[in-house]
């Protein structure tokens, strides 16, 4: 039983064919072997049938007699990649006999090859181009017209074109252009233009006078059908001056002109606009164009009812628009054109003409007050809520450059602008973001519309956008910030939303950081003196103090900066005390901003400052029966020329009421008690100070008006001895709280006599800075112009005020004793 298994399994199965090798010696044989379901057989064909055609002419002719084209035509597209190469193989083989049937059938199989790319590639390097460039010019049309199509096909690859002009392709191409069929003008019309896309082609085609065979197939209606195609190759030419100037000088750029001008064919309107609008990148191209006054041609394609025109007329205008003299002439004529075009339901339409109203109102205050007196302002909001992002970009640039008008930009703001900027702030497009925070930094300078965008919502998009790794649309967003800041209540919110940790962050890279990064950073701390001193430990002669100000010490980078408010919530802890600065009763609480007290005061005289305040007789009775007077006040301070302590001089005012009030005053929920007794020191500070003649004296005294209300004099010996901490301990302990009124402490140390002198002196129109300095230090600079003899303006110079151990001693900046005191 086993060796009957063993025989059974040696048999072979009774449907498998043993190898059989066919052997053939008739070419028809081997064409019959085209049609074997086999490879191998195909791929042997073929390859008998290569060997079988190289042998001469004769042997091409039978084969095309025996009908091999027909079955090799569908080998082109055999899976197999042998078979796809032996049946190229024969069918370049054939084409080399000069007979015309084998030419249209090798031609025709070329063209339906040529349009896959693996298949250009070969017909490349079998040297294919030459010998159809060479058949252009059969006698036969269909093997023209297999050709053209071919070498069309072959063209759209960039090695191709290169190639087939070493080859000399234009003249046989023109030639074509007179063919008495339309299919073969065609073809040879979309081959030049894709050929003539390159610089070096269209100089030849030049050369060639090919631009005179465009031209007359322009001039001549019976080619309507041509023209759309003929307009493609002359906007080609028309991107190079060279070409562009040997069509003026022939006069065809009038020719062209006054052709599209009568054309109604929305096709060759639309193309002749594309053509302008390329030629148009080009500065001396623009002017040819200017002086052939394509402008007019432009404004009536903007009349027509189909859209693709309108589109490619607003693109040209565009372009145009580099042209200064063209930009007037569009500006003046096609604005109220394209404003109507901004209520178009389409919105390529939309953007096209949006676009080129950005591009005529750029650097042009003329075409901006076109636009608005076409009634431009509300279509341009409505725009801002375009489905494009590029209408939405192009819409806000045009409002933004009508901005620089004033009454526009009343306009624009009553349309409300910042409420409607709320939306491309949020856009996710790089481009729609940094227009839309360039149109921020561009509104953001009037009041109302920074409150606008604040109730919008528009500042927490804003601060993202610092975020960008665009560079143009941080530095957009950073000048945004920048001027949004200059308003307290928006400062506040832009700190509480985290702008100020984003912007020391970005500052901290050289790669990320901008002159806007940092001059916002500046701005948001200027409008926030108590982060600003807390961050930086410096506050400018500029930086004026104002109720709500509190010296919590230096904050730790990353740190988060608490309100006054929520340090009130904290109770007593025993950290070191939050000085703060009220010097306004309660009762009156509503803001009166003072009209003429200012940063800018500091550049006045005293004279000049002491009209800017209410008489110290109102004053008291405002604070009657609350402020419980010092029995030191004065003491110590230099009395007025011919004046005595106790009488007050009319001039001397009591600046208290109307000092500008801080924000956190006003709107916060918890209110700091005031402080009655620093509102006495400012009184007293103001009727006693302000008379004296010069800003050294007044420095002076206010000097020693601080350090004796803080302690008097204190000895560099016994500085250690100075216990001031204790009573510090005392105050928090009876108010419960951290939060300290400066006008408690009677016992300062060097940080809380810079405090109160600076803030005294800001209420007096005294400039100076406020520095903080390690353990505890802290310091006034002040500059002094020194007399200058012969009547010669010598430059200020800075001095350091002595609070301490010498009160009114000034020291020079840079001198061993000032830097002493600052390290004492």
């Amino acid at each position: 039983m086993g060796k009957k298994v063993k025989k059974e399994a040696e048999s072979p199965p009774k449907d498998v064919f043993d190898p059989l090798l066919i052997e053939s010696k008739t070419p028809a044989t081997a064409v019959l072997m085209l049609s074997s379901p086999e490879n191998e057989v195909l791929a042997k064909a073929c390859d008998a049938l290569y060997k079988f055609a190289s042998k001469g002419d004769e042997n091409k002719l039978t084969l095309l007699g025996l009908g091999a084209l027909e079955h090799l035509y569908k080998l082109l597209s055999h899976e197999d990649p042998i078979v796809r190469r032996n049946a190229v193989m024969v069918f370049g083989i054939m084409a080399s006999n000069q007979d015309v049937v084998v030419h249209e059938f090798a031609t025709l199989c070329l063209a339906h090859m040529a349009v896959e790319y693996t298949t250009k590639v070969k017909i490349f390097e079998q040297g294919g181009l030459e010998p159809l460039i060479r058949l252009l010019g059969s006698p036969d049309p269909d093997v023209k017209k297999n050709s053209v199509e071919c070498l069309y096909l072959l063209v759209q690859d960039f090695q191709n074109r290169a190639a087939v002009r070493e080859l000399n392709v234009i003249p046989p191409l023109l030639g074509l252009l007179e063919s008495e069929y339309p299919v073969i003008q065609l073809l040879a019309l979309q081959t030049l233009e894709v050929i003539s896309k390159d610089r070096e082609t269209r100089i030849i085609l030049g050369e060639n006078k090919g631009l005179d065979f465009l031209l007359n197939i322009l001039e001549n209606n019976e080619l309507s059908d041509l023209h759309i195609e003929a307009l493609a190759v002359l906007g080609n030419c028309l991107e190079d001056v060279h070409t562009l100037q040997l069509i003026q000088l022939t006069g065809g750029i009038k020719k062209l002109l006054s052709f599209l001008e009568i054309s109604t064919v929305p096709g060759i309107q639309k193309n002749a606009a594309k053509a302008i609008t390329k030629a148009a990148f080009d500065a001396e191209i623009r002017k040819i164009l200017h002086w052939e006054e394509v402008e007019k041609f432009l404004l009536n394609l903007l009349e027509t009812n189909n859209d693709e025109v309108k589109v490619a007329a607003s693109q040209a205008i565009s372009a145009m628009c580099g042209n200064i003299d063209s930009k007037s002439v569009l500006g003046l004529q096609g604005i109220p054109q394209l404003v109507q075009l901004l209520s178009s339901n389409n919105e390529e339409v939309k953007e096209a003409a949006v676009t080129a109203l950005s591009n005529l109102t750029t650097a042009s205050p003329r075409n901006a007050s076109v636009v608005a007196e076409a009634e431009g302002i509300e279509p341009l909001m409505n725009t801002l809520n375009a489905q494009r992002d590029g209408a939405v970009a192009n819409a806000i640039a045009v409002v933004t450059n009508l901005s620089l008008q004033e009454p526009s930009r009343v306009s624009i703001q009553s349309h409300g602008i910042m409420r409607a900027l709320a939306g491309p702030l949020r856009s996710t497009n790089s481009q729609v973001q940094s227009k839309a925070a360039f149109a921020v930094a561009a509104f953001g300078c009037d009041a109302d519309a920074q409150t606008e965008l604040r109730n919008a919502g528009g500042l927490g998009p804003l601060i993202e956008l610092l975020h960008s790794k665009n560079e143009e649309v941080r530095r957009n967003a950073s000048w945004a910030l920048m001027i949004c800041a200059s308003d307290e209540l928006t400062a506040l919110e832009l700190c509480s939303l985290g702008a100020l940790d984003i912007l020391e962050e970005i500052n901290l890279s050289t790669k990320r950081k901008n002159k806007f990064s940092e001059a916002a950073l500046e701005k948001l701390l200027d409008n926030n003196l108590s982060q600003k001193y807390s961050r930086m430990g410096y506050l400018s002669s500029s930086n004026i103090i104002t109720n709500g100000f509190y010296d919590c010490g230096q904050i730790k980078h990353g740190k988060k900066f608490l309100s006054l408010e929520e340090l009130s919530k904290q109770g007593l802890t025993d950290r070191r005390a939050i000085i703060f600065i009220n010097a306004k009763p309660q009762e009156n609480v509503v803001v009166e901003k003072a009209q003429d007290v200012s940063p800018s005061l500091s550049g006045t005289s005293s004279r000049e400052k002491a009209s800017s305040v209410v008489s110290p007789t109102e004053g008291k009775q405002e604070l009657s029966g609350h402020i419980s007077k010092s029995s030191t006040r004065g003491k110590g301070l230099r009395k007025g020329k011919g004046e005595k302590e106790e009488e007050k001089p009319k001039e001397v005012i009591n600046i208290t009421p109307q000092v500008q009030e801080e924000i956190n005053v006003e709107h916060s929920h918890w209110l700091p008690p005031p402080d009655f007794i620093l509102m006495d020191y400012i009184n007293d500070a103001s009727r006693t100070i302000l008379p004296l003649t010069t800003t050294r004296e007044q420095v002076v005294a206010l000097a020693q008006f601080v350090a004796d209300k803080m302690g008097g004099p204190v000895e560099i010996e016994k500085l250690h001895n100075f216990s001031w901490e204790l009573q510090i301990s005392e105050i928090e302990f009876e108010l419960k709280c951290n939060i300290v009124p400066i006008g408690k402490i009677k016992r300062g140390t060097f940080y809380h006599r810079a405090l109160l002198f600076k803030v005294i002196a800001d209420r007096m129109g005294i400039g100076c800075s406020l520095v903080r300095g390690k353990y505890n230090r802290a310091w006034n600079e002040v500059k002094l112009v020194e007399d200058s003899p012969k009547g010669l303006l010598l430059p200020p110079q800075e001095y350091v005020v002595d609070l301490m151990f010498e009160p009114g001693c000034l020291m020079k900046q840079g001198t061993a004793k000032a830097d002493q005191y600052k390290r004492i």
